[in-house]
């Protein structure tokens, strides 16, 4: 059965890009260390961890000798959230029709002559 896709708030979002940019387990203390400012308060970051655990983004766990200072380690890779972010989306801009999406995209970002090359090239290479 699959599971239920979750999509992440703002503030979610900036967790779980600081801690895919971290690339290792890491406390709510690096965590909001990585982030841009105006940083959010340390609790607000801890709060958004319980959260993203209970939705299946990441687990925890604590290493002995830290107190009781809580790990984070990533359970959805970037690529992972992305492509399931992208598919939905399809699914529900464009009709789950992934010709509509690119026609969209190429028309609404201008793009040039170099940019169709680059993604026919892309195309081609799935071949």
């Amino acid at each position: 059965m699959k599971r239920k896709p979750y999509t992440l708030t703002k503030v979610e979002f900036q967790v779980m890009s600081a801690l895919w940019d971290i690339n290792q387990s890491a406390c709510a203390w690096d965590i909001l260390e990585r982030m841009d400012e105006p940083k959010p308060a340390y609790t607000t970051v801890a709060t958004h961890l319980k959260v993203l655990r209970e939705k299946g983004f990441v687990d925890c766990f604590r290493h002995k000798g830290e107190g009781k200072a809580h790990r984070y380690m990533v359970k959805v890779t970037r690529a992972e959230y992305t492509r399931q972010a992208m598919q939905e989306v399809k699914r529900s801009l464009f009709g789950d029709s992934i010709k509509k999406m690119l026609c969209f995209f190429v028309r609404e970002e201008n793009l040039t002559a170099e940019d169709v090359q680059t993604l026919l090239g892309e195309i081609e290479a799935v071949d």
